[in-house]
């Protein structure tokens, strides 16, 4: 089996990672809380870090008039599905393809990575924008308009007295790794090629 090949199977059984690991953490440091809240987004579910976090943080985002945090997403339905078929789909490439072929899944799968973000992204835009008219407590800009809640996409910002952090975790990081090492892969398969046609 050629290199390229290799590299190919390899970058499509990373993007699994997710199954076994967080995709992504979002941390809120205050003052109020010594130990930090914060919440881990599975491939199939979110979960507080600690063991009441987000009954906490739903509880004080309930003074503000936000939304609850929910355990599940629709999008959570789906995304374990569409990992699974791209890693099958990686696989079958790397074994029969060429880098072509690994060219054409590592675009796939940054557009899907793109779509997954901005879906993250109109996400936690309405989850802090869409405010409760009977909210317990409301903060406004130096303008007047309502303040928004919007934790950052990726990143650190501070809201208040929070300081909010968001980033990767290992499912995501090594599902980045994945997709790519499979552009790695294409560039070594073309290598491979233009040298055999010489």
């Amino acid at each position: 089996m050629k290199k390229a090949n290799l590299v190919m199977i390899v970058a499509a059984l990373l993007i699994l990672a997710p199954f076994f690991f967080p995709l992504w953490r979002i941390v809120l440091e205050a003052p109020q809380y010594p130990i930090p809240l914060g919440m881990d987004i599975h491939i199939n579910k979110i979960v507080g870090i600690g063991e009441h976090d987000v009954q906490n943080i739903n509880l004080m985002n309930h003074y503000v008039g936000m939304k609850n945090i929910p355990s599940h997403l629709a999008e959570l339905d789906i995304f374990p599905a569409v990992i699974g078929t791209m890693a099958v789909l990686g696989l079958l490439i790397g074994f029969k393809g060429n880098y072509r072929w690994f060219f054409a899944w590592f675009l796939m799968m940054a557009v899907l990575g793109v779509l997954g973000l901005y879906d993250f992204y109109l996400w936690e835009y309405d989850y802090g924008h869409t405010l409760s008219p009977k909210a317990i407590i409301k903060f406004t800009n130096d303008d007047g308009t309502p303040m928004a809640y919007q934790p950052p996409l990726f990143g650190t910002e501070k809201i208040l007295n929070f300081t909010i952090y968001s980033y990767p975790q290992l499912g995501g990081g090594l599902m980045i790794l994945g997709v790519l090492t499979s552009l790695g892969a294409a560039v070594v398969g073309r290598v491979q090629t233009t040298r055999a046609a010489k």
